[in-house]
């Protein structure tokens, strides 16, 4: 049995829709999703629809265009509605969600607890020397702004930036009640490290890309592994002794499709077990 991960699959591409109707039965495995299906729940329920009945289970972790609100796609449901809407979905197909307790996966070297997470950004992934109030205009400068500033929107909630920090608030208290030690997955759709959000064709994007609050929290809560994508940029990097995966299959002229998408279908790495296992 595997656990196995990719995100940003972007099913509203007809390349990688046919991609994923393609993708091989691996009946013994977990699937991870860490977001980025679709534009809509119509896309999102597509996915659900083909992918469950090749994986034991899948866990998915909402991106950003799953919560996208596009105007030429009709009256849709925005922010927390629409967020809710999703996990109800995911949950009609048996998808794990953030909302979810956290399953238990019995790797051969342990039992991790997989840990969906949703938190969002507040542009803390910036420069010291640009304020908050103009770092959409110091992306701007460069045409780096995200359409998320157009189509995400975080009602009832003020500002995006609001809404993490409700989502960090309500994730740490509820990690902070795990016992300690309990090795983890974490899954995010964005980088939980500043220092991993970087963008070389695209640098000033990186305000949309994570928040500096969960800067520690791979080690705070036992991570073996933590797996996130957005970036389009598919890497393994090792920090403090724990595997960052990014994941992502991205838009069609960023993978080989000759390869098909099982060729991104990504074992998980992990970290060492703290203590030995009990045989």
């Amino acid at each position: 049995m595997r656990l196995l991960a990719i995100s940003d699959l972007h099913i509203d591409h007809a390349v990688n829709l046919r991609a994923v109707e393609a993708m091989p039965h691996c009946p013994d495995d977990w699937l991870i999703v860490a977001g980025d299906i679709g534009h809509t729940p119509e896309r999102i329920e597509q996915a659900f629809r083909l992918l469950t009945p090749r994986f034991r289970q899948l866990v998915w972790v909402p991106g950003n265009h799953d919560l996208w609100s596009v105007p030429k796609d009709g009256v849709r449901p925005r922010g927390v509605h629409l967020y809710k809407e999703l996990v109800a979905l995911a949950r009609a197909y048996g998808v794990l969600t953030p909302e979810d307790p956290y399953a238990t996966f019995r790797h051969a070297s342990g039992p991790l607890l997989i840990v969906p997470l949703f938190l969002l950004y507040d542009y803390t992934f910036r420069p010291d020397s640009v304020p908050l109030s103009q770092v959409v205009a110091w992306a701007d400068a460069r045409k780096c702004v995200c359409s998320d500033e157009y189509f995400l929107h975080p009602d009832p909630f003020p500002s995006r930036i609001a809404w993490c920090e409700a989502r960090c608030r309500a994730t740490l208290a509820r990690l902070s009640d795990l016992p300690p030690g309990v090795p983890t997955v974490l899954i995010n759709h964005y980088p939980l490290k500043q220092r991993l959000a970087v963008l070389p064709r695209i640098p000033r994007f990186t305000p949309w890309c994570g928040t500096t609050q969960t800067e520690d929290w791979h080690i705070r809560f036992s991570a073996r592994a933590v797996i996130y994508g957005h970036l389009h940029i598919r890497q393994s990097r090792w920090v403090d002794g724990v595997p960052f995966q990014e994941v992502s299959l991205g838009n069609p002229r960023q993978w080989d499709q000759d390869l098909g998408v099982d060729g991104y279908l990504n074992e998980v790495i992990l970290a060492p077990p703290r203590y030995p296992v009990a045989s």
